[in-house]
């Protein structure tokens, strides 16, 4: 397996929650939730899909553009001891990202030996320790290097390009906002959203952008990853050919599963 690293910019959350939780959200978050932009051509869609799910912001090994993603449930241990307050709302944005794309079983175990994906919650002191400790100095002097983390996702894959694991470890003492930002980006790029690209001006996965929440545009991004005519190890010819099929089916998806942010919008908005 080749281990592929990306990072964010926060802290995060933990435990079990089978449902999406009611709370209070952090007031920058509502803002940036209200003012996010709702529709987007094809064009920008799938410009933003071949640079944040075909590249890797630090990949270690034969480079690759190629599609990442699971072909088979992803269950979620998380490694909370250090702030179990945070465990609740890590499980809500599980529920969350489970609500928001289709063709996706994922959720929260407590069960460490039989999950494929485990987050770690460490204070912001001990992130580098830890990531040291996980991946060995070399390793880690090479990502300190390339990536100054404020958190840390990674995942490895077999030789068909499936995630057999992924792996994020979130600092929980940055602030709300920053946690919820951090949780969200380092979550999804386990997923298989595993680059980061400053030219994409809508997505989370651009370190100019926070956002704090799962925004419609990579809701778009992440359910045609899901798409079940999207395969692991797809390379962009082969993801060209199929977007006529998949983009209208993201479309509706993101539409369905977002019932008050995309009321009254057209069904689809086509490229220029």
């Amino acid at each position: 397996m080749i281990r592929l690293l990306a990072i964010g910019l926060g802290a995060a959350v933990s435990l079990t929650a089978f449902a999406i939780p009611v709370f209070a959200e952090n007031p920058d978050i509502s803002s940036r939730r209200t003012e996010q932009r709702r529709t987007f051509s094809d064009a920008e869609i799938r410009d933003g899909f071949f640079k944040i799910a075909l590249n890797a912001e630090l990949q270690i090994g034969v480079r690759a553009n190629r599609i990442r993603k699971f072909e088979e449930p992803v269950r979620i241990f998380i490694d909370g001891k250090v702030a179990p307050e945070r465990a609740a709302a890590l499980g809500g944005i599980v529920a969350d990202i489970r609500h928001r794309i289709d063709n996706l079983d994922i959720a929260v175990t407590g069960d460490r030996k039989g999950a494929n994906f485990v987050v770690t919650l460490v204070s912001a002191r001990d992130l580098l320790p830890t990531i040291r400790a996980r991946f060995g100095n070399e390793r880690a002097r090479q990502i300190e290097h390339s990536l100054n983390p404020q958190c840390l996702s990674g995942i490895a894959k077999d030789g068909t390009y499936r995630i057999r694991r992924a792996e994020v470890i979130l600092p929980v003492d940055a602030g709300d906002f920053a946690f919820y930002d951090c949780a969200y980006e380092e979550l999804l790029q386990g997923l298989g959203a595993i680059n980061d690209d400053a030219s994409v001006p809508w997505t989370m996965f651009n370190d100019d952008v926070q956002m704090g929440f799962f925004d419609i545009y990579d809701q778009l991004l992440l359910n045609v990853l899901y798409d079940p005519h999207i395969r692991p190890g797809m390379t962009r010819k082969e993801i060209e050919d199929l977007l006529p099929i998949v983009l209208p089916t993201a479309r509706d998806l993101v539409r369905r599963n977002n019932p008050l942010d995309q009321a009254n919008l057209p069904a689809r908005t086509h490229a220029d």
